[in-house]
């Protein structure tokens, strides 16, 4: 029986999100490694959870205790003796902060034959904090940075400045003791000062840098914040050891392995999307009317990070306005769909994964009273995607690495 598109889309996200899991990796990369002294885990990010289950599978009680900070929801279950705290993400809040305070009491302290295993995922940069001016003002500038269209790393070369474990500044607080730092990356490019603000990294980037982005969005910040933005942040870190072992690239190479599993020709446009939703999704719709007569099964892929500008009150992520955006592209071609998720299986503030939409999209959403262009100037794709049947649900998956979108075109005579 020939299967349905959305069939095949399930199937290569699920067949994605399994290859880029940590478990595996993080077992590879401890397995058979020495710690001479005391080792203590702490563990930050979306997928902090699941690394560090993975951490205490392969070292058990020679981690002496544990501190997990990650997003809510995100938790699965006790590990030993280790303290999980559910936290604030994109916007830090208290158990952010409670969560990180109790990770630097479990490192106080230490010696120069000691460990700090220290397992980072994206989403660090809200769940892993301790800031140097109030939470109600980090929140505002967090806000503001995200509502101006601001992208990833400019976010963090502001919010490393503002914090006292961001920027390397965690690593200096853990010296004398080593750092032995696991990395998932969600960043493009894989950059370690820009994963989570790089709490354990070096930091290359510059207070005219800091300034240049705060002229460029406008953004609104006191005399307290402006002095921390002119303070340098740590240059180097000689007892830090990381390695990165995930990131956007083996996202889309497993998608565009399941591709070709299913019969599809997979082409992999780029591991390196950086650019505003909508317009991400108007363009991989022009690739699917290029080839959408071609005659042959084709999957175009794109892995990386867009941004939404926030003209609007409504509910969404980016992926999610990718898909609406593309919906308005591809109306009317019936071998045609197109769909992007989030790896760690939620979109933006919302459940979702993402977005999944095809050529009748647009006009069922037009029989129900919406208008693509209206809901993508309010921000609000989620619950028009939620009304055709159109939002990703995956859950929390227990990895960051990135989003990936995906272009399916059926031959008419498979």
């Amino acid at each position: 029986m020939r299967r349905s598109m959305r069939e095949d889309a399930k199937i290569i996200i699920d067949r994605a999100i399994q290859a880029v899991l940590p478990d595996e990796a993080v077992r590879r990369t401890l397995q058979g490694r020495e710690f001479p002294g005391r080792v203590v885990l702490v563990a930050a990010g979306k997928a902090a959870w699941q690394m560090a289950h993975a951490a205490y599978q392969c070292l058990g009680k020679r981690i002496e205790t544990g501190v997990v900070v990650t997003k809510y929801g995100h938790v699965k279950g006790p590990i030993a003796n280790f303290i999980c705290y559910e936290a604030g993400h994109p916007i830090p809040d208290e158990n952010s902060f409670k969560g990180t305070q109790a990770a630097l009491e479990a490192t106080s302290g230490l010696t120069k034959p000691d460990t700090v295993l220290f397992l980072l995922s994206g989403g660090g940069s809200a769940l892993f904090e301790k800031p140097l001016i109030s939470g109600p003002e980090l929140q505002d500038i967090t806000n503001q940075l995200l509502s101006s269209g601001a992208d990833i790393v400019e976010m963090n070369t502001i919010r490393k400045r503002l914090s006292a474990v961001k920027g390397g500044r965690f690593a200096q607080l853990c010296a004398p003791a080593r750092i032995f730092s696991v990395v998932l990356s969600d960043i493009l490019g894989d950059p370690l000062d820009m994963i989570a603000s790089g709490p354990a990294c070096p930091d290359p980037s510059t207070c005219e840098e800091a300034r240049a982005i705060i002229e460029k969005y406008h953004l609104k910040l006191s005399d307290t914040v402006l002095n921390l933005l002119g303070q340098e942040t740590p240059k180097k870190l000689e007892h830090v050891e990381t390695l990165v072992v995930g990131s956007v690239r083996e996202l889309c190479s497993a998608a565009a392995d399941a591709c070709k599993t299913l019969g599809y020709e997979p082409a992999i446009l780029t591991d390196f999307l950086c650019c505003q939703a909508k317009e991400a999704g108007s363009f991989l719709a022009s690739i699917a009317k290029s080839h959408a007569a071609k005659g042959r099964s084709l999957a175009f892929l794109a892995g990386g990070e867009t941004v939404v500008h926030l003209t609007g009150h409504g509910k969404g992520g980016r992926n999610q306005e990718l898909a609406l955006a593309a919906a308005a592209g591809i109306a009317g071609l019936d071998n045609v769909l197109i769909f992007s998720v989030g790896s760690d299986g939620t979109d933006g503030p919302t459940d979702a994964a993402g977005g999944i939409v095809d050529g009748q999209t647009a006009q069922t959403l037009a029989e129900q009273g919406f208008q693509i262009h209206q809901v993508l100037r309010n921000n609000n794709a989620y619950f028009a995607l939620q009304s055709v049947g159109g939002l990703v649900m995956t859950g929390p998956t227990g990895t960051n690495v990135n989003d990936v979108a995906v272009v399916l075109i059926q031959s008419k005579s498979k």
